[in-house]
């Protein structure tokens, strides 16, 4: 827990010192995801719809895709966690529009609001959602099928460090 805790105070520390666009486009997505986890929901809110307002400047950009997939999943946690399941199914939906980026083509995108919403009975939506992800992850060496095939069998998928990242 004093990890993840210094990681939220080093993305905030980062996010201070980011004053251009372009700094603050690259540090918005860590701080967003950290500061959900740390339970400041307003704040994560904030950081997340402030890089969905920057992405669009920043097409063709590495990280491109994990802006939007960033924005997307910490704003469709926050619609799950306040009672809205519909808003976080469309959260979900748009994080799978991503193009990729290095980093979700090699380790894939991250699954938190994909399990979270296959434990509100979404099945069907993290299904489309792990379709979406076929067109980036070119490294997923089998796991969307073993993901797919968990969720139609009602059993929770083995997401391992896609939860984290």
């Amino acid at each position: 827990m004093a990890f993840r805790q210094k990681q939220y105070a080093d993305a905030l520390t980062a996010l201070r010192s980011a004053t251009a666009e372009k700094d603050r486009f690259y540090v918005l997505g860590n701080a967003a995801k950290l500061s959900l986890e740390q339970g400041n929901d307003a704040e994560a809110k904030a950081f997340a719809e402030e890089l969905e307002l920057l992405t669009p400047k920043f097409k063709g950009n590495w990280n491109y895709g994990n802006a939007i997939q960033d924005a997307n999943l910490v704003l469709g946690r926050l619609a799950l966690k306040a009672g809205d399941p519909a808003t976080a199914c469309q959260r979900l939906l748009a994080a799978g529009q991503s193009p990729g980026s290095p980093q979700m083509n090699s380790f894939g995108p991250n699954m938190s609001l994909a399990q979270e919403l296959l434990a509100a009975g979404e099945k069907a939506t993290v299904l489309a959602y792990l379709a979406l992800c076929r067109k980036f992850w070119t490294m997923e060496g089998g796991r969307l099928n073993q993901w797919k095939k968990a969720a139609e069998e009602n059993r929770p998928p083995d997401f391992g460090a896609n939860l984290v990242y």
